[in-house]
């Protein structure tokens, strides 16, 4: 499934390292004037579960496309219009602000304050998407005078998201019913998408936050996602066997790496989430949209599947690792035989049936 999370923020806020503990390339540090593109493991506790019952030959999970955008800057110096333009095509952000001191990586500003900089980026966004709003209402002006209906709501709706531009408000906060952001789509405007805040922190406020992180909770709206990360604790981690990682992690007082955390995140403000099939070649998470119907997951697996479809046969991961097998799980009367309208449950295990 083709969707990504764009990570943005002004240079010297660690985003490269991040980008280097969760994906699968690994980008160089330092001033870049092109995007890192990676695919990110979803870690997911229920596929060893299921594989401890299916004994699979391999276990697959499911993933995520994160890109590395260059840092943004102050007036739209550097990469300037082009990054925008890039943003643009990106489902969700993740936003990292540096929230830590080193005097030896200089902060652009000139002085840590995750808060300014937070500013800084969402009005670099705002200019543009006002930009983006205005040539849009200028050309839906022209067809007013048709007397379509249609062209007057969506001069209304985008006077509201101009508005709010203009008044230094993010697209997403305006005050619009969910069905007339349909006006907006094909501008794709930067401040409308679904943002993750991560607060890259000092080793030791990996846990409990520093003044910074406290700032930046204070500064956002109820509702917005923020997690907190030590980027350098991260990397270390990140380079680290299995056995090393857990004592590390033990000893930094975590219970999992934080970009774990930051990945599922990113997964479900993708509003994606996860079904399984297992048998004996494979256990596999498949991804989807939360209100998937069930021959769209089959279609996630083949197209051939949600051409042919017949019906799903469907247990949840609960009742398979509750009753330790499918056929423990059909003599319990858990096991179910689901049609085209079925909406796919986030952990149901499938088997698809179809005929082409």
């Amino acid at each position: 499934m083709a969707l990504n999370c764009g990570i943005i923020g002004l240079s010297s806020t660690g985003k490269t390292t991040i980008f280097n503990c969760i994906s699968n390339t690994k980008a160089e540090i330092g001033f870049a004037s092109k995007s890192n593109i990676g695919m990110c493991e979803v870690v997911d506790d229920r596929l060893k579960l299921i594989d401890n019952i299916s004994h699979s030959k391999r276990i697959v999970p499911a993933t995520v496309e994160i890109v590395d955008l260059p840092g943004l800057s102050k007036g739209g110096q550097g990469v300037g219009n082009k990054l925008l333009a890039e943003v643009q095509t990106m489902d969700a952000l993740i936003h990292v602000l540096r929230c830590f001191d080193d005097p030896n990586i200089p902060h652009s500003e000139g002085s840590v304050d995750p808060v300014r900089d937070m500013e800084l980026v969402d009005l670099e966004l705002q200019v543009r998407d006002l930009d983006l709003v205005t040539r849009k209402l200028e050309r839906v002006q022209k067809l007013l005078k048709n007397g379509e209906k249609d062209n007057k709501k969506a001069f209304d709706v985008l006077s509201v998201y101009k508005e709010v531009l203009e008044n230094m408000g993010n697209a997403r906060d305006a005050k619009v019913d969910p069905d007339d952001k349909k006006y907006i789509q094909d501008i794709q405007l930067l401040t409308a998408k679904p943002i993750i805040y991560v607060c890259n922190v000092d080793d030791a406020s990996a846990t409990t936050g520093n003044k910074y992180s406290e700032a930046v909770k204070a500064a956002l709206k109820d509702g917005q996602d923020m997690l907190i990360i030590a980027g350098k604790l991260e990397a270390e981690i990140a380079e680290l066997d299995a056995d090393d990682r857990q004592l590390f992690m033990e000893d930094a007082g975590l219970s999992e790496p934080g970009v774990n955390k930051l990945v599922r995140t990113a997964y479900h403000t993708l509003n994606l989430h996860s079904f399984f099939t297992t048998g004996p070649d494979e256990t596999r998470a498949w991804t989807i949209h939360v209100g998937d119907t069930a021959p769209i997951a089959a279609g996630a697996i083949h197209s051939d599947l949600q051409r042919g479809f017949i019906r799903a046969e469907v247990m949840s991961t609960e009742d398979f690792l509750k009753y330790g097998s499918e056929a423990a799980v059909k003599e319990a009367g858990k096991f179910r035989v689901e049609g085209k309208t079925y909406v796919v449950q986030d952990g149901d295990i499938l088997n698809i049936r179809f005929n082409v």
